[in-house]
């Protein structure tokens, strides 16, 4: 083939330079979680970013069923069907997730479960918290998952090391020159996919 005039894909610009769509998704419901806090937090990193929109994922506000089944009723479809298409709408995840028994939430996983399609050939990240080993235990998990899943895993991670110590009443971090520094290598990665992976798309349907 003459390579000088081979037909070259091309994307819209529409589509190189929208903001990406992030689901940001709050990984707990525990009574009394520290969630709101974190996520809170990032939020502020994401609020003025001409590149991200997001979209707040609450697992405490879902109410989806527990039982898989091929066939969920009617009330269960509609529940569902309103989680997935947000997930849909997604360019990319920020999963927001706390420890729990050295690994992530169970309401996670359910709405991780639920879905399939809605995930594939989209970035992840991850924001975590806990005690002395800041949630990475649960990221560990969850990356493994996530690749089944067909994601691109981020590399980069924003940890909070016995989190509760580290804000102040106004959810303030009180030292927070690392945090925020991890928190825009994060983002800048996220962004990266997030556009690469778009832009494939839009020339070529991922295929699993």
């Amino acid at each position: 083939m003459d390579l000088t005039t081979a037909p070259v894909a091309t994307v819209s610009a529409t589509g190189s330079t929208a903001p990406l769509k992030v689901a940001v998704v709050v990984a707990s419901n525990r009574e009394g979680r520290f969630a709101p806090v974190i996520s809170g937090w990032f939020l502020s990193h994401t609020a003025d970013h001409p590149d991200i929109e997001t979209d707040v994922i609450d697992v405490a506000e879902l109410d989806l069923p527990v039982a898989l089944t091929f066939r969920p009723d009617a009330d269960a479809q509609d529940r569902l069907a309103a989680v997935a298409s947000r997930l849909a709408a997604a360019d990319a995840f920020v999963v927001v997730t706390p420890e729990y028994n050295h690994s992530y939430p169970a309401p996670l996983k359910n709405l991780i479960d639920w879905h399939r399609d809605e995930w594939q050939a989209k970035p992840v990240a991850f924001v975590s918290y806990g005690g002395v080993s800041g949630g990475l235990r649960a990221v560990e998990h969850l990356r493994q998952v996530f690749a089944e899943l067909h994601t691109v895993g981020i590399r980069e991670t924003v940890s909070f090391h016995n989190a509760g110590a580290l804000f102040d009443d106004e959810g303030r971090h009180q030292d927070p020159a690392g945090c925020d520094a991890a928190a825009k290598v994060l983002l800048d990665q996220l962004v990266w996919w997030g556009h690469a992976l778009r832009d494939a798309k839009a020339v070529r349907p991922y295929g699993a």
